[in-house]
């Protein structure tokens, strides 16, 4: 799968696959990684890329014609290509999409920065619109470094053992259950004990009712729906 990442500043994206997992998976080419720069598509003499708002309001917009060009340009190389917004006002981005979008050929992250998108970019090219939480950050970089992330771990070679995916917390729609290591006993606390009897039927019991408690104790929301499930 290709990644094309759209960013005034590439160079906070670049380090990310540099090392550990998806380094590997960049150099065994199970991904691509991109970068497209909104200011080689400005036609300002200065290569700006933002402006005031219409109608008032304290800070600069990202430009709609620089963006567009850079859209424009990923998508004449590119017959297979899904383009996606990271903006705080967008859907929720879930562990069920990145398994859904692991199936693409070519993703575009569009990262906003400044206060945001004209509407009308979103309107003409979103093939989808994501945030990755109720707060707002500096820039659309690191949202997007997550969807990828999050994306790349469900295409098949990229993990070192794919098993691992199916433990992992909202794999079954709940937290993970709490994991340990050696020693048995650190700083007075031990290991729970059932853990390091072998039964593994019993463990995986035991994992279940305290992937339950977890989260119904930090994702109330999780465990409602859950139980409206059942």
């Amino acid at each position: 799968m290709k990644f094309t990442f759209l960013t005034p500043f590439p160079s906070l994206i670049e380090g990310y696959f540099s090392a550990s997992i998806l380094a590997r998976a960049k150099e065994n080419k199970k991904i691509e990684i991109d970068y497209l720069n909104p200011r080689d598509f400005s036609t300002d003499k200065h290569k700006k890329i933002d402006a005031p708002m219409i109608g008032g309001g304290a800070g600069m917009l990202l430009s709609p014609e620089p963006l567009s060009r850079a859209i424009k340009f990923a998508r004449e190389n590119s017959k297979e290509l899904h383009t996606i917004f990271l903006t705080p006002v967008g859907k929720l981005f879930k562990e069920n999409d990145a398994k859904r979008l692991s199936k693409k050929k070519h993703i575009l992250l569009v990262s906003g920065r400044y206060e945001g998108f004209d509407e009308r970019l979103i309107e003409i090219y979103a093939d989808e619109v994501f945030s990755i939480g109720d707060f707002v950050l500096t820039g659309g970089e690191l949202p997007a470094l997550i969807v990828c992330d999050a994306i790349s771990r469900q295409i098949e070679g990229v993990l070192g053992n794919s098993s691992s995916l199916e433990e992992e917390s909202f794999e079954q729609g709940i937290l993970e259950a709490p994991a340990f290591t050696k020693p048995d006993i650190f700083e007075e606390k031990k290991v729970i004990s059932e853990y390091l009897k072998g039964n593994h039927s019993k463990i995986a019991s035991l994992k279940r009712l305290m992937a339950l408690s977890k989260t119904k104790y930090f994702r109330p929301d999780l465990f409602n729906s859950i139980i409206e499930i059942d």
